[in-house]
């Protein structure tokens, strides 16, 4: 009986906190992250500023806690638990970084650019935009890297045929965030399911349902406006492909190796095992293919098999850049590899800090409970979420924040609810991620509008793809379509 005593007096001293004292870490973090990133670092914020506002926001957490008699060692467990649950997540956002260092070397990257490019026809150009954007998102997994390349190029094309810039941009955005959402080596597509519980190729398989239709709604309205438009004169890429053809061997051969990790995913392979087979084969594609780069990275004079180590290794951890006759592209053909992912990791980690604390004190069971007393409904759940996200990318203005912070506050109702991560993950995409661009102040909507040189009030009329996304999830959960349940043998299969 002694042993149960302590326990026992923690039962009967600690009381469920009310909903205001439960919001007051999710209010105090909000505050601190709009100072952060709107006062003093605007863009700059994910450099660890951020990250360290969680630190607090997870202090503020604890003193909630201590006031309601919960124990420090109990915080810390539950912290300690919420990381453990997230190394195949960090282990995955690793072997990402390394698959897009051995994925530029070898030419992969390149070669799916240089046959995107080859689309491009003016009689479809918005349309084709679209796709060419698409293509080089989910290759590059970023956003910003597309529009900050060959987003410059497109708008330049558009300007010399007469197209209005707001549409471009729209096209641009509208391809570069399909990619962005279902790209495995995008960080927000990774960090979706680490928040919401579930794996990464699970998470992009059931986002497919969701995006596709998305994603061709989007091509229609693009193809019935340019076929109303007037365009003059003709698009040349011809600079651009040379300078891509001038400093890699372009070969259809290397579609070989992306087709192998997307037959081994539709086997339902574990996401580590995939993104390791894809990040060898890069590595011996790079050997066969594209010699003299490995030789460059390496330094070294002499192919020799400590050069060639050198230089894959080098490609998997660190910065590599490959320079090409063309300015504008040299950002497209760099990449971090595996230490390029650590500031997603250390987001990461620090979200389930916070995440961690606000479980041991009871503030997201409190949170939970209130939401699906107020949304009865699975839509009501789902609209929430939406809700949760748009409302933080215009108050925190950062798509990450806008997938970290309701990815912990309603993974447990959705638990409770008896719906699978998956429907969480998607949502946070759907919602979080694609809508950050249409906000002036956001990080995102800042950063393309710069980019572009087109205003974000010119091209959010225009981001089809971006506002249709919650609206087809909403859509889906109102019809509940695909809405994968606990323990369903999809489920338990995914």
């Amino acid at each position: 009986m002694e042993n149960h005593t302590p326990h026992a007096e923690e039962n009967v001293t600690k009381k469920e906190l009310s909903i205001w004292a439960a919001l007051i870490p999710v209010f105090a973090l909000i505050i601190m992250l709009g100072f952060n990133v709107l006062v003093v670092y605007g863009d700059e914020a994910l450099s660890g500023s951020n990250q360290f506002i969680l630190l607090l926001g997870g202090a503020v957490a604890a003193i909630v806690g201590y006031f309601n008699k919960v124990k420090f060692d109990s915080m810390i467990d539950e912290v300690a638990k919420n990381i453990q649950s997230t190394a195949g997540a960090i282990l995955i956002l690793l072997m990402v970084g390394a698959l897009a260092g051995t994925w530029l070397i070898s030419g992969i990257i390149p070669t799916m650019i240089y046959y995107g490019l080859q689309i491009l026809n003016p009689t479809i150009f918005l349309a084709a935009t679209v796709i060419i954007c698409s293509v080089i998102s989910v290759a590059t997994g970023s956003s910003w890297t597309t529009s900050a390349t060959v987003g410059i190029a497109l708008v330049g094309i558009a300007d010399a045929l007469g197209i209005p810039l707001g549409m471009t941009a729209g096209a641009i955005l509208s391809g570069a965030y399909f990619g962005d959402k279902m790209s495995p080596l995008s960080d927000t597509t990774n960090l979706a399911p680490a928040m919401a519980g579930t794996d990464l190729f699970t998470h992009i398989r059931y986002m497919a349902i969701t995006t596709v239709p998305t994603i061709v709604v989007t091509l229609i309205i693009f193809v019935i406006i340019g076929l109303n438009l007037d365009t003059t004169g003709s698009t040349d890429t011809s600079a651009i492909l040379n300078a891509i053809d001038a400093s890699f061997n372009i070969t259809p051969w290397l579609f070989v190796v992306p087709a192998l990790v997307i037959f081994l995913i539709v086997r339902k392979t574990s996401p580590l095992i995939a993104l390791l087979v894809g990040t060898l084969l890069g590595a011996v594609a790079a050997l066969i293919f594209q010699p003299n780069i490995v030789l460059e990275i390496s330094g070294s004079d002499e192919l020799t098999f400590v050069s060639a180590y050198r230089g894959i290794m080098d490609a998997i951890t660190v910065d590599t850049a490959i320079e090409t006759q063309s300015a504008a592209l040299n950002d497209l053909f760099a990449s971090s590899g595996m230490a390029g992912m650590l500031g997603t990791i250390w987001l990461i980690i620090c979200a389930m800090v916070f995440g961690g604390i606000m479980d041991a004190i009871g503030a997201l069971a409190r949170i939970s409970k209130a939401l699906l007393n107020l949304f009865d409904s699975v839509f009501g759940l789902f609209a929430s979420t939406v809700i949760s996200c748009l409302a933080l990318n215009v108050t925190a203005s950062d798509q990450y924040l806008a997938i970290v912070v309701p990815g912990k506050m309603f993974a447990k109702a959705y638990k409770d609810k008896g719906l699978a991560p998956e429907n969480l993950s998607r949502t946070l995409e759907d919602s979080g991620t694609v809508t950050s661009v249409l906000i002036p102040w956001n990080t995102c909507g800042a950063y393309h509008s710069g980019v572009l040189g087109v205003p974000v009030l010119s091209y959010v009329g225009y981001c089809f793809f971006n506002y249709l996304s919650p609206f087809m999830t909403l859509l889906f959960a109102a019809f509940r379509i695909k809405i994968k349940e606990l323990g369903s043998p999809e489920t338990r299969t995914a």
